[in-house]
């Protein structure tokens, strides 16, 4: 096998306008591409620099808004971003102490799980 990493992972979002607003303004991403072909629309974002990026996709592409969860996000600052994320509007809790590091969950407006994690110190 040669895959390297995941390159798009697909968020079932209720509005993209809404999702697009969130995930920029909120979780600080920024937009590849958001263009229309045809009925749909391809919005896809990501953290700046990263390897994986979310399509934000809805019903009528087949996907169930706020179905998607486990998705762990990687922050350097987690009390940072959970202060921030909270001040944006965002539903988060934590940061917790966990035996394998620390963390917090969120959710996005559809519901959709995210945890944010710091980086393990082992």
């Amino acid at each position: 096998m040669n895959i390297t990493h995941t390159k798009t992972v697909t968020v079932p979002v209720s509005d993209q306008d809404k999702a697009k607003a969130f995930y920029v303004s909120a979780l600080g991403f920024e937009v590849l591409v958001d263009q229309q072909t045809g009925p749909v629309r391809w919005l896809q974002v990501a953290p700046r620099g990263a390897q994986t990026s979310f399509t934000l996709a809805t019903a009528d592409q087949g996907f169930t808004p706020g179905s998607a969860a486990g998705l762990i996000l990687e922050t350097t600052d987690l009390d940072a971003d959970c202060a921030a994320l909270r001040e944006a509007g965002a539903a988060v809790e934590g940061p917790t102490d966990l035996p394998w590091g620390r963390q917090a969950t969120l959710t996005d407006p559809d519901g959709n799980a995210f945890v944010l994690a710091a980086p393990s110190r082992s």
